[in-house]
């Protein structure tokens, strides 16, 4: 079949590739073929994310856990016989948690799970004592500015959307010291959980005092709430060691599937290697980076060397810098990319794409996308694309993000529960599927993506 198949996309040199009808119909049968084998597979890539994060546990930058991984990646990698196999160079920041606690010391004592922002101060050496003040948003905190001072503010925020509500993890901090608080605090930054606090990184404004910033449990936020307008007073001891230290050397691992014709032009594909220090990152986002990594094993299994070659990237420091993405582009701004896919969402089941690119590139992007409609992932989305793509993205090359079913993603994002477990085989098999299928497409056809 794959002989006979390989001949097939020489009909569509007569015109360009967004006037034909359709690219589907050349490639629905290496599609299907790609499929079949990526479903009848129950576990491999399930099986392979286990045992990197077993193997390397959590991968904040700058950690022994992030360098151990990144050493299996490239062992497994060159084991599965894929070339230009390297680790190339990336300095990346250092922030080290240390020990933390949160304890209630009035009305009543109590221990409160704490997970400090990234990027944190830490807080005197014998940790600070101060009145709590609970507010409900930024506008309820500029009208009660008068009572912060000398407080530990807390941002009782519930979860709407990520990109709505992580403002208070960035932004906290910055606007409880405006106030004078002495410490900023935030209801975790997901929908709900079982006293799981969520990390996350957060931000420092020049003009104003740095102040210490963690999350604490939504339960513990809404119980603080309803002890202040009761009218008790609640006071709390916070100790964290966090500090930040000079900047030490990593890489963004990454392997090739190298083209048959035009090795030359490139089809990216990946996620983060990075995590936070907590969970292993199983979910985020070691699936995402695996799923490409086993697109690349399937496609060598099975015979398939597309015209171009595809790179798959495990880029490094997402999680409290994009420095990975920024050196990637820096490193590849000059070499042809017909398309950058990131998996950064989980691998959950896979719905599609979402694509940003020109027009004439969406027509043939969503001819493929109706490859993957027997999957249910053939939608193509108005927009698309990721934080480590976004960097090269911006010098013009078309990118897309893998789009999943989202509604668990929140609930262990950046939290301790972020393990191997929420993830089922079967789905990831359906990514590795949905993500081979759109890069070898991308990557074979006869002409790169139209960037205009």
């Amino acid at each position: 079949m794959h002989m006979r198949f390989r001949l097939l996309p020489a009909l569509l040199l007569a015109a360009p590739l967004s006037a034909q009808q359709p690219v589907a119909d050349h490639y629905r049968a290496v599609a299907n073929r790609i499929i079949d084998a990526a479903l009848a597979d129950s576990s491999s890539a399930w099986d392979l994310m286990a045992a990197f994060v077993d193997h390397s546990g959590p991968r904040l930058s700058g950690s022994e856990g992030l360098e151990r991984g990144i050493a299996w990646f490239l062992t497994g990698m060159r084991r599965d016989g894929l070339e230009n196999v390297r680790g190339e160079p990336v300095m990346v920041p250092k922030w080290v948690r240390g020990r933390e606690s949160l304890t209630m010391v009035r009305p009543r004592e109590a221990d409160v799970p704490l997970l400090g922002l990234g990027g944190s101060v830490g807080t005197p050496a014998g940790g600070l004592t101060a009145e709590l003040l609970v507010v409900s948003n930024f506008a309820d905190l500029t009208r009660r500015a008068a009572e912060a001072k000398g407080k530990i503010v807390l941002f009782d925020v519930p979860f709407t959307n990520y990109g709505e509500t992580v403002q208070y993890r960035s932004n906290g901090a910055i606007a409880a010291a405006k106030v004078g608080a002495v410490a900023s605090l935030i209801r975790a930054v997901g929908p709900w959980g079982l006293r799981t606090p969520h990390t996350g990184a957060m931000r420092y404004d020049s003009t104003v005092t740095r102040i210490p910033a963690a999350a604490i449990p939504l339960e513990d936020a809404a119980m603080f709430h309803r002890m202040q307008r009761r009218g008790d007073r609640v006071t709390l001891t916070l100790r964290m060691e966090a500090q930040t230290l000079p900047d030490v050397p990593s890489s963004n691992p990454m392997g090739e599937l190298r083209g048959r014709e035009k090795p030359e032009e490139i089809v990216a594909f990946g996620g983060h290697i990075d995590s936070w220090d907590v969970g292993t990152g199983a979910m985020d986002d070691a699936g995402g980076v695996v799923v490409a990594w086993e697109a690349l094993r399937l496609l060598k299994r099975l015979g398939l060397t597309p015209r171009r070659t595809i790179r798959v990237v495990g880029w490094v420091n997402e999680e409290n810098g994009l420095r990975g993405g920024t050196a990637y582009r820096d490193a590849h701004v000059n070499e042809p990319h017909s398309l950058l896919i990131e998996s950064d969402a989980g691998v959950f089941a896979p719905l599609g794409f979402g694509f940003s690119g020109s027009d004439s590139a969406r027509v043939i992007i969503k001819q493929i996308g109706t490859l993957l409609d027997r999957i249910g992932a053939g939608r193509i989305g108005a927009s698309g694309g990721g934080a480590d793509i976004g960097p090269l993205m911006g010098t013009g090359v078309p990118g897309m993000g893998l789009d999943v079913d989202g509604s668990k993603y929140f609930v262990y994002h950046h939290t301790h529960a972020d393990t191997p477990d929420k993830l089922s085989p079967a789905d990831m098999q359906k990514c590795v599927a949905a993500m081979a299928v759109m890069a070898y497409i991308v990557a074979d056809l006869p002409e790169m993506l139209p960037r205009r």
